[in-house]
């Protein structure tokens, strides 16, 4: 559907965001890595407590709750299949952010789950874990590494996500119930998005 021209409501309980994907078809030139001590460790057959937890503590800001309300065998069915690699940034002996590359359509690979911890912010962390993305999604053999990201997100996130050579090609509005509504979220977070009961 094709939203005509001007303002559309949104529904009480609801929050609206725009969605745009992003893509390259070709690797880009290596951005330098910044200086830091971090690692990146491969999680081998990850758990679905594993999982959600370092998810929210990397999204639950940004109105990260869709791998929430997944039920656990649909998660784990994702997180565990053998196409999808999941990794967590290492900072100190704690983990602190969150890759996931999923390789399952072929030719492709999507970063279906990218971000730090705000403990890392301004760091440069977000900069070498997207290194370590790209060097890890092109090792592959793909023809196209893709992401997306919305207005939800960490408002430096889309020009951060053009600066490491991703070019927009899609958008969309999303609509779903206000997970601080349905008991999913803290009333308290994503203070950015504001609740209309």
């Amino acid at each position: 559907m094709i939203l005509p021209d001007g303002y559309t409501d949104i529904p009480n309980g609801k929050i609206a965001a725009i969605v745009t994907h992003l893509e390259m078809t070709a690797r880009p030139a290596p951005l330098p890595d910044p200086p830091g001590a971090w690692t990146l460790r491969k999680i081998d057959h990850p758990g679905v407590d594993w999982f959600r937890s370092l998810y929210l503590r990397v999204g639950a800001e940004y109105m990260w709750y869709g791998r929430i309300r997944m039920p656990d065998a649909e998660l784990a069915a994702k997180i565990q299949s053998p196409l999808v690699d999941e990794y967590a940034l290492v900072n100190e002996d704690r983990e602190e952010g969150l890759l996931e590359l999923d390789f399952r359509e072929p030719d492709n690979c999507e970063i279906g789950m990218f971000g730090v911890t705000s403990n890392l912010f301004g760091s440069g962390a977000g900069r070498w874990l997207m290194n370590r993305a790209q060097e890890l999604a092109w090792s592959r053999g793909v023809k196209r590494v893709w992401l997306h990201t919305c207005t939800h997100d960490h408002p430096k996130a889309l020009a951060f996500y053009q600066r490491s050579g991703f070019r927009p090609f899609r958008r969309q509005i999303e609509v779903e119930d206000d997970p601080r509504l349905t008991g999913v979220a803290p009333r308290h977070v994503a203070p950015h998005v504001p609740v209309i009961e």
